[in-house]
């Protein structure tokens, strides 16, 4: 590079030049004013830079050495230009070392050079990480025991197996075997969990017995399950190994040539020490570098196997290399003996080849002493001795694993079963899969102890049955348990073919007709020869018979009529009549009779014939199955209908129901007679529609039951219906009206039936008008007043229209009037009299006045009028005559006398019009004056008044009378008065001493009779409670603990007698079980009895049969011998007698006598039935004790009732107490209702509970009579089954006697057959002698 620079006068300079270059010449400086080669015109030199990476180069110093050009490098940063790590570092940076060291582990990676961009080590197979320290998915690292070899895998040897290494001993002395057998438990040895220092010599061993069964093995597999227990082994358990005896391992998969240590782990049986002698040895030369030049190639230890320790390491380590088989024999025997003992045994776990870590290429060097006190640190190398291995510590693991990749070159497989593991995946240290249930190994690739099946599932457990197998292991393919002697079945849980009542298996009793039965309830199956039952023991349906064993019956058919399995046989099982021996059948349904030949009540048919039936009556269940009536047995027609049903099959309601025969919904038809036409009635029941159940209605009427009349009509119940209601068309609300009463709804003011009167209290016209009658109901005598004017009937003293105010002659105000004084009726009616002839003749004047004529034209006097104007109307017509003018005249004296009848009558009528005038001041005056004038003015009337006293003459009777009236009443309300003031006086006298009475009475005397306290207490502070006491739950509170008044003590009582009401019942249902023992007892004596009976008739049965044999056997002997003694008797009569007694088969040697003897006693045994005698005689001695312990039973029961006899009665005479207490109580309690008001309720309630109380007592009185009633009864018929058990001990005692007599009568009839033997043998003797005379004459 160039550079350049000015001086200041225009020419280069040096001023500024940087010094980053290196190769400048002296001359070059010297020129130019500095050492440096510089160009001569421009004063520039020439060189080449550094080139150094600034993240290896040193800071703070030149870059590079200026001659050399060499970067100055940072520690672990080499090159020219110090851009690259120095081997074994990595990733060039600007930290202070400037490289980072590869760091590769020593195991997992082929060196520690790694690369120089990411770092990453050269890694073993199937390892992976930057640092070769870790393990890829599927692969794990190798434990340190990984060659482990289980013993129970080894191959076992006799103690005299030649490749056993030593010496073999010889077996100890059989006299010491039966010295140790003999030992006490306390002297056999203490187990091994109790590891105690002393030694014991001899461990227990089996004993005689033992050695007679089959004998164990020298070298036997222990498998042990891991469940309930800790685990101390590896592998499925251990091996057993006799004393003596010996194993061998084969080692061939050794990874790695170098030295291995030997591990023995195993458990002693007993507290004694063994020693194994093992044999290392190659079964062809090694090879390798490490192994081949170790001579010898077999190496011999002897090692100690202390009872207290459960490993050993032997002393030397043992060089294997790969590729080359090694055999590891050893014997096991105990140590300190010179004799071994065939009974004592060692358990062997396992071999392990430990490698000697420190031979491996990662343990020399200048780390390798950090690795090492790291292994020691943390004790890795001593986990891996006891079975199983603890947890390992990280650092540990990091260095297992890295001794793992050495020994094998990286990383090894899972391999993880597919069937027996979840994934392909294990963990990474020890390379131990996910098994699934009961699946063990490391693999997942077998089943655990008590599983079987190994399969995708997993294996499933053997659940060995605990008393019916050996062990709790089973075949690992099949499951098959071991079983013991006498069960079968998978799990053991099964007896054998023919045996039931697992564990505890017993045969099956079928009584010969079945093989095999229920395992668990011993029911037979499958019973032969038409049996059936639990045990055989009874014969199927259709046959009968006693099929039990022993018996000699068989099943037979049943004759029903027909046999089982034909049409014509009808029942369904039958059975043999005790006493007439005769079958009968039990009919299948529908047939009835002794054989099943006729149909059931319900059926029909004709089952005598072959092949008939009887089949059910077709009435659809509405006759009485069990009537023999209710259908023809032939036809099958129904007769008697139920459920109110008719018709041939009773598929019709009967007349005067509706409904559905074939469901049994037949009604009765509810149809109204009133309302029902009388055609379709009959004695008040009407018939209706079968279907509907609708009636025929009468006229008007309407519904189904026709029970009402349609609307508007009303009357139901004539003959031609209901009739319409007839309501007033506009005086009813509506033409309907009542049904019954046909009253139409009418308007306000209107009334009758139909609304065409007018209403109650009112009157007028009802086309016009009703108006309210509103008479006064303190006047009227009802509110009702007449029809046509509307005047209501009014009371004595009031008057009105409406009796709305007082009579005339009744003094004011209304409506308290009061009669005037007698004397005002006198003239009263005077001035009544005056006023009515007054208004007579104001009317007559007012006739006058409008020209009319103030006397009444009669009818009579109207007709005289129109014949005189007919007569006028003739003389008018006839023109003059002298008639008429005589008529005329005649008129005209007529009117002159009517004009001075009308003169006096117009004098007559001014005289009353001035009386009228002078009546009229004479009322004013009345009226203004007082009552003291109107008294002098009526004195001063009186003699004017004399004058109508003839018009008053007419009342003077009515007077008469109603004085009478007034003194008869006055004399009654005088002796009214004086009963009332009577009364009055005796009620005064009565409540003053009934307050003496109330003032007397004490509630707290009440309350103390019948609560038991006085009850001067609150309610709160009072334990017996009170009248009107309540407790919590709003009860009433009276009586308690330690009262004693009547209330309490009754209910103590009653409390009482419900205890002896239930002590009764229970001692009611002991004494049911007396009564039921009892009587099982006498069913045993009368069994015993019938069997004795039987016993007794067979004995003399077979007593006559043989002594008719005998009698026979006499006959021929003596015929015999006569014949023999005959003098005339030819050889060939008597050669022929000879053969034909020859031909006899009779017993010809001893061994046939004594089987035809043995016949004899087993005919005699089975004829007499002494077994079954004699054990009817032990049944009956066992009930005669039953009996003897029923009689105590009952006397304690009798001594129990005469207690509660005595309860009761003391209950009684407590109730009776208590109820005159209550009786007390209750007449206290009346007295106080009677006469005192306040109290009254409460006592009524009291009276009632006493009242409650006293039937409960007498309740109690009942009970306990009736108590005491049925305890005498008891105890009667307890009495009368104490006399039926004696007189049955007395029944067996007589049996047993005879008993005894037939025993020794059998006896003596044994002893006569012997003799009766030995004669027959002697004559057959001497007939074979005289025989054989015969033949050589």
């Amino acid at each position: 590079m160039w550079h350049s620079c000015m001086r200041r006068d225009g020419g280069m300079t040096m001023e500024g030049m940087k010094m980053d270059g290196y190769g400048m010449g002296k001359e070059g400086h010297e020129a130019c004013g500095v050492r440096s080669h510089w160009h001569p015109l421009t004063c520039a030199r020439v060189g080449a830079a550094c080139r150094c990476d600034p993240r290896g180069t040193v800071a703070g110093s030149s870059p590079c050495d200026p001659i050399s050009g060499d970067c100055y490098c940072k520690r672990f940063v080499a090159g020219r230009s110090c851009s690259q790590c120095v081997p074994e570092f990595w990733g060039l940076s600007y930290d202070l070392g400037g490289c980072r060291p590869c760091a590769c582990d020593f195991g997992g990676s082929y060196n520690n050079r790694c690369s120089m961009e990411d770092g990453a080590c050269p890694c073993r197979p199937h390892i992976m990480g930057r640092q070769c320290d870790q393990v890829q998915p599927g692969f794990f690292c190798a434990p340190l025991d990984y060659y482990t070899y289980e013993a129970e895998q080894a191959t076992g040897h006799g103690h005299s197996h030649p490749q056993l290494p030593g010496a073999i001993r010889v077996e100890v002395p059989q006299d010491c075997l039966d010295y140790d057998t003999k030992e006490t438990p306390g002297r056999k040895g203490r187990s091994r969990h109790q590891h105690s220092p002393l030694r014991v010599p001899q461990p227990p061993f089996p004993s005689r017995r033992s050695r007679q069964q089959p004998p164990k093995l020298d070298v036997e597999e222990v498998v042990r399950d891991s469940a309930g227990r800790m685990v101390t082994w590896t592998g499925l358990g251990f091996a057993r190994v006799r004393d003596g005896a010996g194993l061998t391992f084969r080692v061939d998969n050794v990874p790695y040539p170098m030295d291995y240590e030997l591990l023995l782990r195993y458990e002693p049986e007993s507290a004694e020490d063994w020693e194994a002698v093992v044999s290392v040895s190659s079964q062809v030369l090694p090879t390798s570098s490490r192994c081949g030049n170790l001579l010898p190639s077999e190496q011999m230890y002897r090692e100690s196997l202390p009872h207290s320790q459960r490993y050993v390491l032997l002393s030397r380590p043992f060089c294997f290399e790969p590729s080359t088989p090694y055999e590891v024999t050893m014997r096991l025997q105990r140590a300190g003996v010179t004799q071994r003992h065939p009974g004592a045994f060692i358990l062997i776990d396992s071999l392990v080849l430990l490698p000697r870590v420190s031979e491996l290429p990662g343990f020399h060097g200048a780390e390798a002493a950090a690795r090492l006190e790291e292994l020691e640190r943390y004790q890795c190398l001593e986990v891996f001795r006891m079975a199983p291995p603890h947890p390992l510590a990280q650092a540990c693991a990091r260095l297992v694993c890295s001794v793992s990749a050495l020994m094998h070159g990286g990383a090894l497989p899972c391999q993880c079963d597919p069937q027996g593991s979840r994934s392909s995946e294990c963990q990474v240290q020890g390379g131990q899969c996910e098994c699934k249930p009961h699946v063990i190994g490391r693999r997942c690739d077998h089943c655990a102890p008590g599983s079987y099946g190994f399969g995708p599932l997993g294996c499933s457990p053997c659940t060995c049955s605990a008393e019916g197998s050996v062990s709790q292991l089973c075949d690992k393919v099949s499951g098959q348990c071991r079983c013991q002697p006498g069960t079968v079945g998978r799990q053991c849980d099964q007896c054998q073919p023919g045996h039931w009542g697992f564990p505890a298996c017993r045969p099956c009793q079928c009584n010969g007709h079945a093989e095999e039965c229920d395992p668990r309830t011993g029911t037979c199956l499958r019973c032969r020869d038409h049996t059936s039952g639990r045990h055989c023991e009874r014969c199927q349906d259709g046959y009968y018979g006693n099929p039990v064993l022993g018996s000699g019956q068989q099943c037979r058919p049943c004759p029903c009529p027909g046999y089982p399995g034909t049409r014509h046989y009808h029942g369904s099982t039958c059975h043999a009549d005790d006493e007439t021996h005769h079958i009968v059948c039990l009919c299948a349904p529908g047939y009835a009779g002794p054989r099943c030949d006729r149909c059931s009540p319900g059926y029909f048919g004709a089952p005598e014939m072959e092949g008939g039936e009887c089949r059910p009556c077709q009435c659809n269940n509405n006759i009485d199955a069990s009537d023999p009536e209710g259908c023809d047995p032939r036809t099958g027609q129904c007769l008697r209908c139920l459920y109110h049903t008719a018709g041939p099959r009773c598929a019709q309601c009967q007349p005067g129901y509706y409904g559905n025969a074939l469901q049994r919904s037949c009604r009765r038809c509810g149809c109204d007679p009133r309302g029902t036409l009388a055609s379709h009635c009959t004695d008040g029941t009407c018939d209706c529609d079968r279907g509907t159940g609708a009636c025929a209605c009468r006229p008007n009427v309407v519904g189904k039951s026709c029970d009402r009349c349609a609307p508007h009509f009303w009357s139901l119940g004539r003959e031609r219906g209901c009739e319409p209601c007839g309501c007033h068309p506009t005086h009813a609300l509506h033409p309907a009206c009542d049904t019954v009463t046909g009253q139409c709804q009418c308007q306000p003011g209107f009334g009758g039936r139909v609304c065409s009167q007018c209403q109650e209290h009112h009157w007028g016209d009802p086309e016009q008008e009703c108006r309210a009658c509103e008479c006064e109901p303190l006047g009227a005598e009802s509110l009702q007043c007449e029809q046509d004017n509307g005047q209501c009937r009014c009371r004595l003293g009031f008057g009105g229209l409406r009796c709305d105010r007082c009579q005339r002659g009744y003094q004011e105000p209304f409506p308290h009037c009061s009669p005037c004084h007698p004397c005002f009726g006198r003239w009263d009616l005077a001035v009544g009299s005056l006023r009515e002839g007054l208004q007579r003749l104001g009317a007559q004047v007012q006739a006058l006045r409008e020209g009319g004529s103030a006397l009444p034209l009669s009818p009579r006097r109207l007709r005289e009028l129109e014949e005189a104007l007919g007569h006028v109307e003739q003389l008018m017509g006839e023109g003059d005559s002298p008639e008429l003018e005589q008529h005329l005249d005649q008129l005209a004296q007529a009117d002159m006398q009517h004009h001075d009848r009308l003169a006096e009558l117009s004098h007559e009528l001014g005289g009353l019009n001035r009386t009228t005038s002078d009546l009229q001041i004479l009322l004013g005056t009345v009226a203004a004056a007082g009552f003291t004038e109107s008294y002098r003015s009526i004195l001063a009337s009186t003699e004017a008044s004399r004058q109508a006293e003839v018009v008053a003459n007419g009342t003077a009777g009515e007077l008469n009378r109603a004085q009478m009236t007034q003194r008869a009443t006055e004399r009654a309300l005088q002796q009214r008065g004086d009963i009332f003031r009577r009364g009055t006086a005796a009620a005064r006298k009565s409540l003053r001493e009934t307050q003496k009475q109330v003032m007397g009475l004490s509630i707290a005397r009440i309350n103390e009779k019948i609560c038991g306290a006085p009850g001067d207490q609150s309610c709160m502070h009072a334990s017996c409670g009170g009248a009107l006491c309540r407790d919590s739950a709003g009860t009433r509170h009276c009586g308690g603990i330690g009262c004693a008044g009547a209330l309490p003590v009754s209910a103590r009582a009653l409390s009482s007698a419900h205890n002896a009401s239930q002590q009764l019942d229970v001692a009611l249902g002991q004494l049911g079980v007396v009564a039921q023992k009892m009587q099982e007892v006498q069913e045993l004596a009368r069994g015993a009895r019938s069997r004795a009976e039987e016993a007794l008739g067979r004995s003399q049965a077979a007593r006559s049969r043989a002594e008719k044999a005998m009698a026979q056997l006499r006959d021929f002997i003596r015929r015999i011998k006569a014949f023999l003694a005959e003098e005339g008797a030819d050889p060939g009569s008597i050669e022929l007698v000879a053969r034909q007694v020859l031909n006899i088969s009779l017993p010809s040697s001893p061994a046939q006598i004594q089987e035809l003897l043995w016949e004899m006693r087993d005919s005699i045994s089975q004829l007499e039935g002494v077994d079954a005698v004699l054990n009817s005689t032990a049944e009956g001695l066992a009930a005669e004790r039953r009996l003897q312990v029923l009689d105590r039973k009952e006397a304690q029961a009798q001594r129990r009732l005469r207690e509660l006899a005595q309860r009761i009665t003391t209950l009684q005479q407590r109730g009776r107490d208590a109820r005159h207490m209550a009786q007390q109580a209750k007449d206290g309690a009346q007295r106080a209702t009677t006469t005192s008001g306040t109290l009254s309720q409460d006592l009524a309630q009291v009276t009632q509970r006493y009242v409650v109380l006293k039937n409960r007592v007498g309740t109690l009185d009942r009970v306990s009579g009736g108590a005491l009633q049925r305890v005498s009864q008891l105890m009667a018929e307890a009495q009368d089954l104490l006399d039926k058990a004696s007189n049955s001990k007395r029944k067996l005692e007589d049996l047993e006697q005879r008993f005894g007599a037939n025993e020794r009568t059998m006896a003596a009839k044994v002893t006569r057959l012997q003799a009766l033997e030995q004669q027959v043998t002697g004559l057959l003797q001497e007939i074979r002698e005289r025989a054989n005379a015969y033949a050589t004459c």
